[in-house]
């Protein structure tokens, strides 16, 4: 008869796994444990890679893990930790790795090697299609299209931020609508009254007076910006032609990204993931329209913390 593992052998250790998709509007947590997947979730603030150059970087960074260390805490038995972390990081290339690492290791109490980061494109098209199956759409505050070869490296069309492009996410759609009621104001003052759509912008930002705008739009975040997105979809449900005629160039600006991509590998799978594709169907319709022939995989939720969590796992075991 065999002779029975001892109870402090590793084999018999539960193992924990934490994925992080942090994006532009939030941060995605999920804590996988070994021979029971993900166990629990949650979202706390947004963060960027970016923001690591700051001099508020690593508090910023800080003050998050602290935030998703609280949310887990209640679903690991005691004595028990995390062996990894991988996470996806909007704004993420690669510089910021060492002092993001750092941080993480230190929060977690776990070694730099146990620490995988992607940006968080790369990790949301890993959780949509295996290497070289296809291509990954995104559009949420940013948009950007994304395939991983069968090499495992990354190619990308677009995600340059709103400054220079991001056409057709929330940014670029809020951007848009505000030109457009603000250039109407120029030539008609109270224009905005018979508007639907600056209607509901104004409602979002808390008046109807060019002070508001200013001081929101100035005042806001990337994140916060692109959250005026939903009162365009807003606006949209309701009729107002203006706000369709927008949501309708967004989703032209989405199908440029996946024709980018297919005119450079070939005829692939595209599958769509983001919440401006929530906003209204004209989006997802106008891509579709521009990419006739392609096999188009709306994704609703692409959970891509969840598969953060199971890769951590595997570094883990």
């Amino acid at each position: 008869m065999p002779t029975p593992p001892r109870l402090d052998d590793p084999s018999h250790v539960a193992r924990y796994g934490l994925g992080l998709d942090a994006g532009g509007t939030q941060t995605r947590w999920a804590l996988a444990r070994s021979r029971a997947g993900v166990v629990a979730e949650g979202a706390v603030e947004a963060f960027s890679g970016w923001q690591m150059n700051l001099p508020d970087g690593p508090a910023a960074l800080r003050a998050l893990l602290d935030d998703v260390r609280a949310g887990i805490g209640r679903h690991l038995p005691e004595g028990a930790r995390l062996h990894a972390v991988c996470a996806g990081l909007t704004g993420f290339d690669g510089d910021e790795a060492a002092p993001i690492a750092a941080v993480i290791a230190e929060a977690c109490g776990i070694a730099t090697a146990a620490i995988v980061l992607y940006n968080d494109i790369e990790l949301a098209c890993r959780a949509a299609h295996e290497p070289g199956a296809g291509y990954l759409v995104y559009a949420g505050t940013g948009s950007v299209a994304a395939f991983i070869d069968e090499a495992g490296v990354q190619h990308r069309a677009g995600g340059r931020g709103g400054l220079i492009d991001d056409g057709g996410s929330g940014y670029w759609i809020a951007r848009e609508a505000l030109r457009a009621v603000w250039r109407a104001e120029d030539e008609r003052p109270g224009a905005w009254r018979q508007s639907l759509l600056a209607q509901a912008l104004f409602e979002h930002v808390g008046g109807s007076d060019w002070a508001r705008t200013r001081a929101y739009v100035y005042g806001a975040s990337r994140g916060q910006l692109g959250e005026l997105a939903v009162a365009v979809g807003l606006a949209a449900q309701r009729g107002d032609a203006q706000a369709i005629e927008i949501l309708d160039r967004a989703g032209a600006e989405l199908a440029r990204l996946g024709r980018v991509l297919v005119s450079r590998f070939g005829p692939r799978p595209v599958s769509l993931a983001g919440r401006a594709f929530a906003l209204h169907p004209v989006i997802e319709a106008t891509l579709r329209e521009q990419l006739a022939g392609l096999d188009v995989q709306p994704l609703r939720e692409l959970q891509a913390h969840r598969r953060a969590a199971e890769r951590a796992l595997e570094i883990a075991a």
